[in-house]
């Protein structure tokens, strides 16, 4: 299974995610760090993802092979991430086939309605469990 985890500004909900894949499912899985700025993948790399890439065109070309895309909400939306998540990388994702894992936060803020408000560390954890519990 190859899981892409997708970040920006800072990485650190992205770090958060790789880490918790890590302790949760087994080495060999395949985790790969996607970021939209070198600092941000340079964070997930340090929670031991397997291998990373920056930029629209690495993201670009490597979103799609991935099983699993996992980060927040911002993600699928161009322009967010004080415009580090280009209108390229928000349909690169959104058009990539693999099943999108998203915690329901976003930079800008939206009203995402019929959804629970939880702390992030929880969110992380119910995203987890999602990828733990599928026979991918």
């Amino acid at each position: 299974m190859k899981i892409a985890v997708v970040d920006g500004m800072g990485g650190s909900i992205g770090a958060q995610i790789v880490l918790e894949l890590r302790q949760a499912l087994p080495e060999e899985t395949e985790i790969i760090a996607l970021g939209t700025n070198a600092i941000a993948t340079g964070n997930m790399m340090k929670a031991r993802a397997s291998r990373g890439a920056t930029g629209e065109n690495a993201i670009e070309f490597s979103i799609g092979e991935a099983d699993v895309i996992m980060g927040s909400l911002s993600i699928l939306v161009p322009n967010s991430m004080m415009g580090e998540v280009t209108p390229q990388i928000a349909t690169a994702v959104a058009s990539a086939p693999g099943r999108k894992i998203l915690l329901p936060i976003s930079n800008p803020p939206l009203e995402i309605l019929g959804t629970k408000k939880k702390p992030l560390q929880q969110l992380i954890k119910d995203a987890i469990s999602i990828v733990t519990s599928h026979p991918w």
